[in-house]
């Protein structure tokens, strides 16, 4: 058996590289320019733009997290009507600490608000990474098992707030959809 004189891999031409020019030359500075607007924008969005939570992060223990929130539900449940689906919202007293459980495949509770009234709410996962998406406002977080993590909200508007799960977190995930109710 004879070896191949020629291996498969060659080294290209001397002359293999060309300058670019013309109309590839006018993209290459549009993209370069595009890159510099962006990179300036990134501090802007930070301080300015409202794209980062002001909230505050704790570490805290799964099972402690879910008593608090136990704690939490039967203190704010009352005589409230129930929603189309057969569950009650806790309604609690302005200005509080409300608290959200991410587990596959539900937000719960479901939250009754008044707006215009602020709010701390503390939100974890118990299970899995889970998305946090409000809308159809532009409020998006991780929840991370292991974390409480505490958002300072005033909601202005009243209406039905869906909840939904921005972070795949398994079979059922398109199912996990939950609500803020703001009156």
């Amino acid at each position: 058996m004879s070896l191949p004189t020629r291996s498969s891999i060659e080294c290209p031409a001397p002359d293999w590289f060309q300058a670019p020019t013309g109309h590839e030359r006018i993209w290459i500075g549009l993209a370069l320019a595009w890159c510099m607007v962006m990179s300036l924008m990134m501090p802007y969005w930070h301080f300015k733009g409202k794209q980062n939570s002001s909230g505050e992060s704790y570490s805290v223990k799964p099972a402690d997290f879910i008593k608090r929130t136990e704690k939490f539900i039967l203190a704010n449940t009352g005589e409230e009507s129930l929603l189309e689906d057969g569950i009650a919202p806790i309604v609690p007293a302005p200005p509080g600490e409300v608290y959200l459980i991410a587990k596959q495949f539900q937000w719960f509770p479901i939250l009754k608000l008044r707006a215009g009234e602020t709010y701390r709410l503390h939100i974890s996962s118990v299970d899995f990474q889970h998305g946090f998406s409000l809308l159809p406002m532009n409020m998006n977080f991780q929840v991370v098992p292991g974390y409480d993590h505490v958002l300072t909200i005033k909601p202005q508007a009243p209406g039905t707030y869906p909840i939904v799960c921005n972070e795949f977190c398994g079979i059922g995930h398109q199912n996990m959809v939950g609500k803020i109710i703001v009156e």
